[in-house]
């Protein structure tokens, strides 16, 4: 038997090789469909979006096969010419072998195929309507990607002064204590300095990639995405083997926009690629913030753009950025007492403190920060660890 033109044993085994779960024939059919058409197309394609809406990625495809005409298959949506023009850019890259081998090297590389309706696909996709990803390719942990539902996006300059990294690395730490997940794009500057933050202080982070997930790109972030792999996820659009281009950058900046709850510009030029991901946001009605920089800061032009703009609200802070998703609720509990207060003040649902840490940060004695320890303990507030103590919270081993 034969699906899509292939054995379909063959193309079972290797669609069950990077599907997360168990598939049925229809199963397969489709998520087969969904991997082709990553590849066809390039990133953000309406056409493509539209013509896969209408009759479904497998019908598509098979539209493809089959040789159907654009008058075939023009609908209101897409005229004749709309569907012509989709036509002359996806089937010049239609070589069966290739697609064949998106599988291969995906399951070489222990990636996992996504496709809408899967447990997890990020919900904020739906903002991008017919530029909706077609598939995700995927490496990490199946948490980090369960993590974007609750998660915003920090973005910038890859050329970041000192500033921005200072307030990047403070703003990461901070959004992760909040119990926020980090995006971004793995670039050099902003970009990897808020992964780093992230993992350092055990939080989830995803990276998307403007090209495949089996080839780290930026090269000097080798070691980084290595990590974000072990330690939370990596992702792309578009198959294994693809490289990155300029177009596929500024189309990933939409998946960094729309996977997150809100977007953060932390430091960029006049014309960074940064804006780039902030447009896309507010283009899917998501919350913009961004951080002021020195007027005499070339690095910080873009920031201030959006804010005289009107397109971004002014932040400075964790806390500020994650009152963009929604006013921080007070604690419906009786009032602490203060020195109470300071103590959880001074602690992380995720990195344990000693108490000389917690008493130098809430500026009481050691003694005092037992003594408040143990009554929280008590309480079920707080817990104490190999290192040192934690609030309680969503927390995960390293």
């Amino acid at each position: 038997m034969t699906m899509f033109g292939f054995k379909e044993a063959e193309l079972a085994q290797l669609v069950r090789e990077v599907s997360p779960g168990r598939l049925d024939r229809d199963g397969i059919e489709a998520r087969f469909a969904r991997a082709a058409w990553s590849g066809l197309t390039e990133p953000g394609d309406g056409v493509a979006g539209v013509l896969i809406g209408r009759l479904g990625a497998p019908a598509a495809l098979a539209a493809l096969i089959e040789g159907r005409s654009a008058d075939a298959l023009s609908s209101e949506e897409l005229s004749v010419a709309d569907i012509q023009q989709g036509l002359d850019r996806w089937m010049p890259r239609f070589k069966p072998p290739i697609l064949l081998q998106w599988l291969r090297q995906a399951a070489r590389y222990g990636v996992q195929l996504r496709i809408p309706g899967d447990e997890h696909w990020p919900e904020g996709f739906a903002d991008l309507r017919r530029h909706a990803p077609l598939a995700l390719w995927t490496r990490g942990r199946e948490e980090a990607l369960a993590s974007l539902g609750r998660s915003i996006a920090l973005v910038g300059a890859r050329a970041a002064t000192g500033y921005g990294e200072h307030v990047t690395m403070e703003a990461s730490a901070g959004l992760v204590d909040r119990g926020f997940a980090i995006v971004s794009g793995a670039a050099y500057g902003i970009d990897g300095m808020a992964h780093r933050a992230a993992l350092a202080s055990r939080g989830h982070t995803v990276a998307f990639l403007a090209g495949g997930v089996d080839r780290f790109y930026p090269s000097g972030h080798d070691a980084l995405l290595t990590r974000i792999v072990e330690h939370g996820l990596v992702a792309s659009e578009l198959p294994c083997g693809s490289a990155p281009t300029r177009w596929r950058f500024l189309q990933r900046n939409r998946l960094i926009a729309a996977s997150s709850l809100a977007t953060v510009v932390i430091e960029a030029g006049y014309r960074s690629g940064a804006l780039n991901t902030a447009y896309h946001a507010e283009d899917a009605g998501h919350p913009v913030g961004a951080v002021p920089g020195p007027v005499t800061s070339a690095a910080s032009a873009g920031c201030h753009k959006l804010m005289r703009e009107g397109r971004a609200t002014l932040v400075t802070s964790a806390d500020d950025m994650a009152e963009l998703v929604g006013p921080i609720e007070p604690d419906p509990e009786e009032p602490r007492p203060p020195e109470n207060t300071r103590v959880l003040d001074a602690m992380s649902t995720r990195v344990q403190r000693s108490p000389d840490d917690i008493a130098a940060r809430a500026g009481i004695s050691v003694a005092e920060a037992q003594s408040e320890l143990g009554r929280l303990e008590v309480e079920g507030v707080v817990r104490p660890g190999e290192r040192g103590w934690t609030k309680r919270g969503a927390q995960r081993d390293p």
